[in-house]
């Protein structure tokens, strides 16, 4: 991930970029869906059912904590992904 001096991150080799816009509200959405999911599912097997009444406040603290986890994970995941998927040299 290469910020690019402009409005747009450039996430991919050929210098296709994204929109920063764009990426921050897939950041925003795919943190909401995996801190919700998340949350949820662990809130279950470690209580039981009586999980629901504390999964709202697991929830509101699992998301923000996500989402500055993403902003420092997402660059990382993208340099090693590239990495590994380079072209051998020859």
């Amino acid at each position: 991930m290469v910020l690019t001096g402009t409005n747009s991150v450039s996430l991919f080799t050929d210098g296709t970029s994204m929109p920063k816009k764009t990426l921050f509200l897939a950041q925003l959405f795919i943190t909401f869906g995996m801190a919700f999911s998340m949350s949820g599912i662990m809130g279950f097997i470690s209580v039981g059912p009586d999980f629901l009444s504390h999964w709202p406040l697991s929830f509101i603290t699992a998301w923000p904590i996500a989402f500055i986890m993403t902003q420092i994970i997402t660059p990382l995941a993208f340099k090693l992904s590239h990495r590994l998927t380079m072209p051998a040299r020859a």
